[in-house]
This record gives C-alpha cells, structure tokens and sequence, in this order.
C-alpha cells in the first residue's frame, strides 16, 4: 500500500495544505447524536483561540469548508488585532433550536479537552453562554461563560461599529452615521447591538433577518424598518452590513448590490474572496475586511484568556476604527482588495512573532 500517494491524494489533506491549516479533529459520538468538526489553523502566536458554531449544514463537505475558512479568519482576526493566540473553530452539525442537550455539549467539551490547551473554544452562532456552561464541565479550556467575560456579542458590535464610522470617514469625509440608510442583515446578537448603536447615532436603519418575530421585535423597540429577505439588495443604501452568515457578497448580489460601504459583523463574506474583494474595488465600493472589523468578539475573550477587564475589552475594541481605516487608506491608495491588505498586515505580525 502506497500511503504517501493515498495522503497526497486526500481531499480533506489537500484541503488543509491549500489553507496551511495544523490539524484537524472529526468528533462524533453516537450516543449523543454529536457530529462535530474542530480545526487549528495556526499556533504560532498562541493557543488557537475561535468559536464554535452549531448549524445544520447540507452536508459534511459545507460543513468542512466552513469551518476551514472560519478557523483561517480566526488566525488573521487575532494577528491583526495584535492578541497573542492562535486561529481555531469548531462547528457542530445539528439543529440549534432541537438537538441540544447537556450530554452533547458536555462530550464535545471532552474532545476539546483532548487537544490539551491547543485550542480554546467560546460561543458562536447557534450556542449561548449556557451552552458553554455545559463544555466548562468537561474542560478549562473554554471562554465566554456567564460571570466572567461572558457573550461577547456586545463587544463585537461596538468594535464593527467603530469600524463602519472608520469607512464612513474615508467614503463620506466624516465619521458621523447621522442620517445615513445602513442596512443590517441578520438581526441576532451581534445584529440587535448593532442596530442600538447605530440608532443612537441618528442613523436610518433597516433590518433584515430569516425570523420574522426577530424583525418586528427590534424594529419595534429601535424604531427601525424591517425589509423582507428577497428585498435586500433591492434597497438603495450608503451602509451594508451583513451580520448573518458568510458569502453574502457574491456574482448575484454585487449585480444589485448599491451601497458606498460594505462594513458588517459576520464572517467570510466574500464568496470567493479573490474574484469578489476585486469586484467590490472595481465597483468603488469600500469594503472593511470581517476578521478586522469584527474582532471585538475575540477580544472579550482574550480578556477573560488573560483576567483582564471588561473595559479592557471595550478600549480594545475601540482601536478598532484604527486599524479599519489604515486598511481601507492603504486599500484606496494602492487599488488593491482591502481583504488582501489585511491579511498582508496579519500575515506581518506572524511571521514577526514565529522569529521571536
């Protein structure tokens, strides 16, 4: 048998090669109904730091794919944001609103604890800080728990909020949101927090999300406009911010697409992040990068990490609007996809901190 033709010729190992991910952990417990993909990507900085994600894919090919992409941005997220850990996800397969029990989240807990510190798990969608809870039992290496640093959302909303005001300098000549029609797609957690700061700033907001209930209750309480989902690059906007899940900027929505600024919260927006950062740039469309923007989540739990404050977490967070208009400034200057920029600076930061 001829084994390093047979590794050589694995989908799953040439996968992880092309994306130079460290190791791969294929969880599935019949008991529990647990099926679960947790991949590192990179520890050159520190233990792999990321969220774990319950959705219920089409299959375990998506399923795969995402987790590769989400644990990459992971590894770009904390370079850049200069947090000395590493880039890991996990995802579970499964329905969030009907599979979840303490024995699931309680058997995943053991196989992270299997890869001893290696990697660090917290919430992502589809799990809550209860969830985490139940992982705590079975391993410390768990962050985000009620008590300490606990849901990270609010913090990931303000750091994408200071970000949008970054852009919104660079576009418009002022940071201010006032009166701009910005267009929040995926109205959870991060979504809702979004929403508050925006209208508080005076912003006109309109709000998309796959729960109607979701809609009317935020439009209700922020005074926003609830727009249906097969309407939402329909709407003539300054601001989109996609908060909901990935690849939202593809061929079919950038025919429709009619915004200045393209600044949200959720990840791996790009569909195919070569042909579609070039085609926002060629567009004139200002795209903050999502593992810069949306860091604020992986600070909260580089606090809780370290024992650093709250507000640590939140001044962090803040810098944020920095670090987006050096790459939207450098993007601009250089007319060069602002998602290449940004991982040309986290890329930087690595390699300086594997010759230490």
């Amino acid at each position: 048998m001829n084994t390093e033709f047979e590794l050589s010729t694995n989908p799953v190992i040439s996968q992880m090669s092309s994306m130079d991910h460290d190791q791969i952990l294929f969880c599935s417990d019949n008991a529990t109904g647990l099926k679960a993909i947790i991949a590192i990507h990179d520890t050159t900085l520190g233990p792999a730091l990321g969220g774990t994600r319950m959705w219920s894919y089409s299959n375990e090919i998506d399923a795969l794919n995402d987790v590769l992409r989400l644990s990459r941005g992971m590894t770009y997220k904390n370079a850049i944001s200069d947090l000395a850990l590493g880039g890991g996800k996990a995802v579970i397969i499964g329905d969030s609103k009907t599979m979840k029990s303490e024995a699931l989240f309680r058997r995943f807990g053991r196989f992270v604890d299997s890869l001893a510190g290696n990697y660090i798990t917290a919430e992502d969608v589809g799990i809550s800080p209860s969830d985490m809870v139940w992982v705590s039992k079975e391993t410390n290496h768990v962050v985000g728990l009620p008590g300490k640093s606990g849901d990270p959302s609010p913090v990931t909303a303000f750091g994408t909020y200071m970000g949008m005001k970054a852009c919104a300098k660079i576009r418009y000549g002022s940071d201010s949101l006032e009166g701009k029609k910005i267009l929040v797609q995926g109205a959870g957690h991060v979504g809702e927090y979004l929403v508050a700061h925006l209208r508080k700033e005076g912003a006109h907001v309109l709000i998309s999300d796959i729960n109607e209930n979701t809609v009317k209750r935020v439009s209700n309480t922020y005074g926003a406009i609830g727009v249906s989902l097969d309407s939402v690059y329909d709407q003539e906007m300054d601001i989109y911010a996609p908060c909901a899940l990935g690849g939202t900027i593809n061929d079919e929505t950038l025919s429709k697409l009619k915004c200045g600024i393209v600044a949200g919260a959720a990840n791996n927006q790009l569909g195919i992040e070569d042909i579609h950062g070039l085609a926002l740039l060629n567009k004139g469309i200002l795209y903050a990068p999502d593992f810069a923007i949306n860091a604020g989540g992986v600070m909260n739990c580089f606090s809780e990490v370290k024992g650093l404050s709250n507000d640590w977490a939140l001044v962090k967070s803040e810098k944020i609007y920095n670090t987006i208009h050096d790459i939207v400034s450098r993007s601009e200057k250089e007319r060069t996809p602002s998602h290449i920029i940004a991982m040309k600076m986290a890329e930087e930061k690595i390699n300086k901190g594997s010759k230490k």
